[in-house]
């Protein structure tokens, strides 16, 4: 695959944009409790974070023909969507990074795993939709993550390098993707501790867009 030639800031949405883990952790416990199935903060970060309604339908729904799994994630989702309404708020330092970024004409590409109803309602909610050249969404592509085809399709749509690139992610299953993919991430401590995030691939990790590291580093990346 032939790669650009510029730079590119890739941001993780759920957990990464905002922290919305808790309520993606209500959500699942409501929807798939009464299915004998309940998680705690462990295993949702092992089992369910950064996974695709996919590959966590055919895993805790395997039972329930396609259809049925189909609309049993949709009702996760529509319960998510309630919870995590008027309550969206950015990681602190997001914004400015957002600002920093556009100063520097640095495209910026949201790649997700989530349906592309709540990356759009999440990305809307925090005012920042008009923000990313590019919305890629895991599910309408062959592979998710873990697999580095969301964050090479990032790349492409944004005509970026990978080593010109920074991607920033809270699970497991990102880090690993954009780690695939050849980009240099940042992990942010939003559920996972620091030495989760580095044994799945990130090469730093920050509690919030405003640690001073992660400042330094984006500026580094920016201003090459």
């Amino acid at each position: 695959m032939l790669h650009g030639s510029g730079r590119a800031l890739l941001f993780d949405i759920d957990g990464t944009l905002a922290d919305t883990d808790a309520l993606h952790l209500e959500a699942f416990n409501r929807v798939l409790g009464p299915r004998g199935h309940s998680f705690d903060h462990a295993r949702f970060s092992k089992e369910l974070q950064g996974f695709s309604n996919a590959s966590i339908s055919a895993r805790f729904l395997a039972e329930e023909p396609p259809a049925r799994q189909a609309a049993i994630m949709g009702e996760k989702e529509a319960t998510f969507r309630k919870l995590v309404a008027g309550q969206i708020q950015p990681l602190p330092g997001l914004l400015a990074l957002l600002a920093l970024a556009d100063r520097a004409g640095i495209p910026m590409v949201a790649v997700t795993n989530a349906p592309r109803l709540n990356a759009e309602m999440l990305l809307s909610g925090l005012g920042i939709m008009d923000r990313f050249k590019a919305l890629v969404i895991g599910d309408e592509l062959a592979h998710g993550k873990p697999h580095p085809m969301p964050y090479l399709e990032g790349l492409r749509l944004a005509d970026a390098a990978p080593d010109l690139s920074i991607a920033f992610e809270d699970s497991r299953s990102g880090v690993q993707s954009a780690s695939a993919a050849g980009i240099a991430t940042i992990g942010i401590r939003t559920s996972l501790a620091h030495a989760d995030l580095i044994a799945a691939g990130a090469f730093m990790t920050a509690k919030s867009f405003d640690d001073a590291e992660l400042v330094k580093q984006v500026a580094t990346t920016i201003s090459l």
